[in-house]
């Protein structure tokens, strides 16, 4: 779902930022080989991703869900000197376009890529995130945030995308869409959570920003 027209978004990533040579050759390969080429980050997403990255300078970013690597690239972009993003895609067949884009990109060595189940690994990172993105299995938002806050300080970021997913979140919730109802459940927590601030962003499919407190 578009929620605004296509020339408009066109107008709107023509006025921002352009897109790093080495995103635009991601994006290309993820379009000829990957199924569902959709769910990548995308151009402007990418632009405000990197630019939010660049306001926060983290130390340390995690990042849940990669499919292959567009985001956690833009991420790695606002680093800190020596700073090290980490990021969990439970899908291997995905590692090796992952691995030649981080490769192609700056940020190769800051970029630690796990695959797995992010629940099962968050436990063992004995980190402090500065900067949080969440962008994987829909139904396993709530606890994806739980895991993530508990490694969170005061002032770090969380950034939860798909939040409006297509516009299904106002719509009445077809039986076992089970992804939908957990996102209208989860958007209502976040608003209401006495831990954090959060503002809901139109931006492409929605995205949250949640401060710390």
């Amino acid at each position: 779902m578009h929620f605004l027209s296509e020339t408009l978004e066109q107008y709107i990533a023509q006025h921002s930022e352009s897109e790093p040579q080495v995103l635009q050759e991601l994006t290309r390969e993820t379009h000829l080989k990957v199924i569902q080429p959709r769910m990548i980050t995308g151009h402007f997403q990418g632009r405000v991703l990197s630019f939010l990255s660049k306001m926060v300078n983290p130390k340390y970013i995690l990042e849940i869900g990669t499919f292959t690597g567009y985001s956690a690239i833009c991420l790695a972009e606002g680093l800190s000197k020596n700073g090290v993003l980490h990021t969990i895609d439970i899908n291997e067949e995905l590692a090796e376009i992952q691995k030649k884009y981080f490769r192609k990109s700056s940020y190769e060595s800051q970029i630690v890529a796990h695959t797995g189940d992010a629940l099962k690994i968050l436990p063992d990172l004995d980190i402090t995130f500065d900067l949080v993105f969440i962008d994987a299995q829909k139904t396993s938002y709530d606890a994806y945030f739980e895991t993530a806050i508990a490694k969170t300080k005061s002032g770090s970021i969380i950034i939860s995308d798909n939040v409006l997913w297509s516009g299904k979140v106002i719509e009445p919730i077809h039986e076992n869409d089970k992804a939908t109802e957990v996102l209208v459940d989860y958007n209502k927590k976040l608003k209401e959570d006495p831990r954090v601030t959060t503002v809901l962003l139109p931006i492409r499919d929605g995205l949250t920003l949640s401060r710390v407190l």
